[in-house]
């Protein structure tokens, strides 16, 4: 037998061989566990957390989910996903800041502390607050207030133009809350003069471009009113605050979306000025 075939033969035998041994190590292995029926992950159960904190040199941020957010998943995995982002967003922009300006050891962190807390919840709609503290450096933070509007069939966010009738003359509600703004303005300062309904700063604002939660009242699964979230400067000097005006159902009840209407009865327990005396210590 010539040297080159003789070759050829070995080569064979050590590739015939090789490809035994994997065989046998390919059968050693365990079988893969077949997938767990009805075991499919979600965008709601990746945002499962209720809470998010993060703490670096530059900043200090954290985020809190109500419980009741739960029963939501869509909505879940929709604000635990966007918050996380604004706040690592929030984090960048901060060492940026921080390191623009010598990253001086004095200055204090940067803080930015998000709470939703569960505003009212009727059959059709769910409304959460969102009260938003953020010292981004300068001599005072800020707090501001937000409401979000889940419709829960729709599975989707809504304004304030879906709960109401297209093309209705909201000129009542508008004037209701200006008059209701007026008189806790004067509670709070009693020589304070008042204010008109207006495009301009400091002047009542109209209601469908203002922060709104859905109030309850005596009528389980009912909003009774809307309450307006109102932030400081908006219609007064800094030294006023923020304004939380609750305004009952019975004064827009005509001019609702006729698919929204039967969300709304009840009394509330107070109309007017709502504005929590003190929230949480910071």
């Amino acid at each position: 037998m010539s040297s080159p075939v003789r070759a050829l033969l070995i080569a064979a035998a050590v590739a015939a061989t090789l490809a035994a041994c994997n065989r046998d190590r390919e059968t050693d292995k365990a079988p893969a566990a077949p997938p767990v029926v009805g075991a499919v992950e979600t965008p709601a159960d990746a945002a499962a957390p209720m809470t998010f904190a993060s703490k670096t040199p530059w900043a200090d941020v954290s985020l809190k989910l109500p419980e009741g957010l739960k029963s939501q998943t869509d909505l879940h995995a929709r604000l635990y996903a966007e918050e996380v982002r604004k706040l690592r967003q929030f984090i960048e922009g901060a060492q940026g800041a921080r390191t623009e300006a010598g990253d001086d050891a004095d200055i204090p962190l940067y803080q930015k502390i998000v709470e939703l807390t569960v505003a009212g919840e009727t059959g059709k709609l769910f409304s959460l607050k969102r009260v938003d503290f953020d010292y981004s450096g300068g001599a005072n933070p800020n707090t501001l207030t937000g409401g979000i509007l889940w419709d829960k069939a729709l599975k989707r966010q809504i304004g304030f133009t879906d709960l109401f009738r297209r093309g209705a003359d909201l000129t009542v509600l508008d004037q209701a809350l200006c008059s209701a703004i007026n008189t806790a303005k004067r509670a709070r300062v009693p020589d304070s003069a008042s204010i008109n309904l207006g495009d301009k700063p400091g002047s009542c604002p109209r209601a469908a471009v203002t922060e709104f939660v859905l109030t309850p009242g005596d009528t389980p699964g009912k909003a009774a009113g809307l309450t307006f979230l109102i932030g400081p400067y908006q219609v007064g000097p800094r030294v006023e605050g923020a304004y939380e005006i609750a305004i009952p159902a019975t004064t827009f009840r005509s001019l609702l979306a006729v698919g929204y209407a039967d969300e709304f009865g009840g009394r509330l327990a107070k109309a007017g000025d709502v504005t929590p005396v003190a929230g949480p210590a910071r």
